[in-house]
């Protein structure tokens, strides 16, 4: 499982031109990829080192100053260009797999005490955010 945690002032997730997720307030936009072994064990590292990051000024947490998280799947972020001009995307675990994976780091994070936003899986989103940093961390499990 790979994670892109950005720390922000604003984001919004939109799909054909309405706002299915926003954040209220401050918080982290986080991008997650699954591979094809990914499994409980990975669900709860990741929604408990995204909730427990000190990402935020003055290095607090989002648990700490429950600050929201919008969750965005991205299998991209195992796309593989080294060789040639197109990347693949074999790493990548298909939908089938990813999708109960991905609801069960939201539905972790929420279990944790967490304001969680979503995106639609699978769907063509447009993805706004100002960061606040900026800040940008790469997790993997």
């Amino acid at each position: 499982m790979r994670a892109v945690i950005q720390r922000v002032v604003s984001a919004t997730v939109s799909v054909d031109g309405k706002i299915v997720g926003s954040l209220p307030k401050p918080g982290l936009l986080v991008y997650l990829g699954v591979t094809h072994d990914d499994g409980p064990e990975q669900v709860a590292w990741m929604a408990r080192k995204i909730w427990d990051l000190r990402l935020l000024r003055e290095e607090r947490s989002a648990s700490e100053v429950g600050a929201p998280i919008l969750v965005v799947s991205q299998f991209t972020l195992y796309g593989d260009a080294v060789k040639g001009r197109r990347p693949t995307w074999s790493a990548a675990a298909p939908g089938a797999v990813s999708e109960p994976v991905y609801d069960a780091v939201c539905g972790e994070l929420v279990a944790l005490g967490a304001h969680v936003e979503k995106g639609v899986f699978g769907a063509d989103m447009q993805v706004e955010s100002v960061n606040d940093g900026p800040v940008t961390l790469v997790l993997e499990r």
